[in-house]
């Protein structure tokens, strides 16, 4: 069954959302089957495209809206949140599976 899911997330990275979490990012999403779009106030981009990602210039603090859909999307949108509320190196490798 495809499904819609939609979660807020603040950035806690002290950096923000450059270019180690956002390719960090990009590879988690691509693991997963369903779509997955990343959006702040004014543009929405793909979570699978870490260039794109870079484009949200997401400061820390900034609060971004995830939108994943497809059949996996619950599991997706879980991990990719805590990949995205993360707020070191370490802690984003815990999120996505790795120790």
């Amino acid at each position: 069954m495809k499904e819609t899911l939609r979660r807020s997330v603040r950035i806690t990275n002290p950096q923000g959302l450059h270019m180690r979490p956002a390719a960090a990012f990009a590879e988690l999403a691509g693991r997963f089957e369903s779509s997955v779009s990343v959006a702040n106030a004014s543009q929405t981009v793909d979570g699978k495209n870490w260039v794109e990602l870079l484009l949200l210039a997401a400061e820390p603090g900034t609060e971004l809206l995830l939108e994943v859909s497809g059949h996996d999307a619950a599991r997706a949108l879980e991990a990719l949140a805590k990949q995205l509320g993360a707020s070191s190196v370490e802690e984003q490798h815990t999120a996505n599976g790795q120790v």
